[in-house]
């Protein structure tokens, strides 16, 4: 959660980190989709703070300039990520219709490609979804709260996660299930 501007600074600079962008003046100039990405996440950051420090006026009136730029770019990139759900170094490699919503908590430095819900097995019920570190989230899959993810997670294209995963495991399939586990040695 961005409470400081040394953290939003810290994740701003993580974000960008992640892209490896060699040449982001060229990426901005002819409108690359890293550079996109990247100018959505430094919005998306930038609400962050001021939502979480809504101090005075200026703040409070930055927030909601934010808040409308945020919304202009969640209609235009159809990319709905919630304010304070996602850790520093977040990565979206294409624009696409990506949904994270507010009962998700992302660890850092996590992958998601497009096509990709985060969502509830049912609307009635409230549920959390947790994500750990790590985390790379394929195109097309389908995560249904309540549901715990562990660190270095690796969710294959389509699969529908309706349970809870172990560390360094890699998923698939519908319902998901694990396919193997990641070797470290």
């Amino acid at each position: 959660m961005i409470k400081s501007k040394s953290d939003l600074k810290a994740y701003i600079k993580a974000d960008f980190e992640r892209q490896q962008m060699k040449h982001p003046i060229w990426a901005s100039l002819t409108y690359g989709e890293h550079a996109v990405t990247r100018k959505y996440l430094e919005t998306l950051r930038k609400l962050e703070f001021y939502q979480n420090n809504k101090k005075n006026l200026i703040c409070k009136l930055l927030y909601a300039f934010y808040f409308l730029k945020y919304r202009k770019n969640c209609l235009k990139y159809g990319m709905y990520i919630f304010p304070n759900t996602s850790g520093p170094g977040l990565l979206l490699p294409h624009l696409g219709f990506v949904r994270i919503g507010p009962q998700t908590k992302m660890g850092a430095n996590c992958t998601v490609l497009p096509m990709v819900l985060f969502g509830k097995k049912n609307p009635e019920i409230d549920c959390s979804i947790t994500i750990g570190d790590n985390c790379y989230v394929s195109t097309g899959a389908t995560i249904l709260g309540p549901v715990k993810i562990g660190n270095n997670v690796t969710i294959g294209a389509g699969a529908v996660v309706t349970k809870d995963i172990p560390d360094n495991a890699v998923v698939g399939g519908v319902p998901a299930k694990v396919i193997k586990f990641k070797s470290f040695t």
